[in-house]
């Protein structure tokens, strides 16, 4: 069993992940800044207030804890690298025994067929790209820490990502969409909420980017 921090407790994926380590057996604490936005958690989950750009409050929360999840967004790109601050810092101040970060990434820095982020190609849409600038710049400040932070960049498809069914079954990938015999990289928030706690148990990808699709 593992102690599991979910920041963005409220929001689709966050819920999903607190539900899948809940019921995985893991002690999940489940943090958002509102809590009355969270309709309800399984039995045995802890509810707290809490802003992941605070670095005290994320300080507190770590101790104890296996694993912080990130499951936050918003326009403001500066959401993103605030909390890469904040969870790398608690890291830091807790070491050698601080918590890993598990980041939920955006799809917009991976590469298309021709090795170029979606986020350059022609196309992009226009009001998806303060959120894509933020998770940029949050996997890049990732990429910029050293050796005694452990933390994992879990970027869903660039497009095609949205509540669904939970099969228990995705394949992973690195810098690139792992697309379906159509050519779409397709992934339900329930299976990338399995993505992320099979990571926290069996982590393969530590210090790095992955992706996941059917």
């Amino acid at each position: 069993m593992s102690r599991i921090v979910v920041f963005g407790a409220a929001g689709k994926a966050g819920s999903r992940v607190v539900a899948e380590a809940a019921a995985r057996g893991h002690e999940v604490t489940a943090v958002a800044r509102d809590l009355s936005r969270i309709a309800s958690v399984p039995a045995g989950v802890r509810l707290v207030s809490g802003d992941v750009t605070d670095p005290g409050t994320v300080t507190d929360l770590a101790k104890g804890a296996d694993a912080l999840v990130l499951t936050v967004g918003g326009p403001d790109a500066h959401l993103y690298t605030d909390a890469v601050a904040s969870v790398a810092s608690a890291g830091r101040a807790l070491a050698p025994a601080g918590p890993r970060i598990l980041h939920m990434g955006g799809g917009a820095s991976l590469l298309n067929a021709d090795g170029v982020r979606f986020f350059d190609a022609p196309g992009f849409p226009e009001e998806f790209k303060p959120y894509a600038i933020g998770q940029i710049q949050a996997l890049d400040a990732y990429l910029g820490l050293g050796d005694d932070v452990t933390w994992t960049y879990l970027s869903p498809p660039p497009v095609h990502f949205a509540p669904g069914e939970r099969t228990g079954r995705y394949r992973t990938g690195l810098d690139h969409p792992v697309t379906g015999e159509d050519g779409q990289a397709r992934i339900s928030y329930e299976d990338y909420a399995v993505a992320v706690v099979d990571e926290i148990e069996n982590p393969r990808h530590l210090n790095r980017r992955f992706t996941v699709g059917y």
